[in-house]
């Protein structure tokens, strides 16, 4: 198979996306053990430009759930697109007991699309949180589900799992939402939020939902600041916005590069507008820095 071809950049990477390669080998010995583990991170399917800073200084990594192909086909994700296989019972087993091998603190776990499974995966995810809780007492865990095609039951089903947060994206703003994610629908996304929001409310105090999105894609500062007032409409407690990088010629192209001051700007109005936490910055990424403030 030939090597994708760099993408197209609008100029040269500017000075805040340049990225230091700390700890080789300890980045070396997260990887082992993924290898070992026959697991899938994200960090490397997404191809996370946080991925040596995760692995070499915090000894952490986002695992991927139920393989490494997504049954959907958003412009602006490297994960492979197609037919997936059959689930492995064993997988939630192996990634708690990777977690319990790093001495993870905070786990994240997330999935490609299964819209070809009844339940989406939702018990898969169950069955990850359940298997760390046995192996890590103490250690928090995130979830970063998808939609679930708007199931409330799988998404009770995972909540019921007792996370620590509860995190979906709903990646861009609504006027982008049939060029970036073509087969998801953002209210549906906004939706699934308010949902996780309620059960909190009601049964679940201390848990945290979250949400993030990509900027570079075409939209505009006025209609970020609306999706994150739709945020709070949902009663999010943690924000996440990054600057989009194509990870090759084939995806989305990038419309800018978006400035630390404009990434500041959110941050501030996001803590203006009621968020415990808003993580706003050029690297980051849905799950970077995620066990920051856990049991706060």
């Amino acid at each position: 198979m030939p090597m994708a071809r760099p993408p197209v950049l609008p100029g040269p990477r500017p000075d805040w996306l340049k990225i230091r390669i700390p700890a080789p080998e300890v980045v070396a010995e997260v990887e082992g053990l993924i290898r070992a583990q026959r697991l899938v991170t994200v960090c490397e399917e997404a191809r996370c430009p946080n991925l040596h800073e995760c692995w070499g200084i915090h000894r952490t990594a986002t695992f991927m759930l139920m393989g490494e192909v997504c049954t959907r086909h958003c412009g602006f994700c490297n994960v492979g697109k197609g037919s997936p296989g059959d689930l492995d019972p064993q997988e939630p087993q192996r990634v708690a007991e990777a977690v319990a091998a790093l001495g993870l603190k905070f786990a994240v776990v997330t999935s490609v699309n299964r819209d070809d499974l009844a339940d989406g995966g939702s018990a898969h995810f169950a069955g990850t949180i359940h298997w760390i809780r046995s192996l890590s007492p103490g250690c928090g865990v995130e979830v970063l589900i998808p939609d679930f095609r708007g199931d409330e039951a799988a998404l009770l089903r995972v909540l019921k799992a007792r996370p620590d947060v509860l995190n979906h994206n709903v990646e861009t703003v609504p006027r982008l939402y049939r060029r970036v994610r073509p087969d998801a629908d953002y209210h549906q996304s906004q939706d699934l939020l308010r949902r996780a929001a309620d059960w909190r409310d009601m049964q679940a105090p201390s848990l945290r939902v979250k949400s993030g999105i990509m900027v570079g894609l075409g939209e505009t500062p006025d209609e970020v600041l609306e999706l994150m007032a739709d945020w709070r409409k949902s009663r999010v407690d943690i924000a996440t916005l990054g600057q989009y990088l194509p990870p090759s010629e084939r995806h989305l192209p990038l419309d800018r590069f978006v400035a630390p001051a404009e990434f500041d700007m959110y941050r501030e109005k996001g803590l203006e507008m009621g968020f415990q936490r808003v993580e706003s910055a050029p690297l980051v990424r849905s799950s970077y820095h995620a066990g920051e403030g856990f049991g706060g």
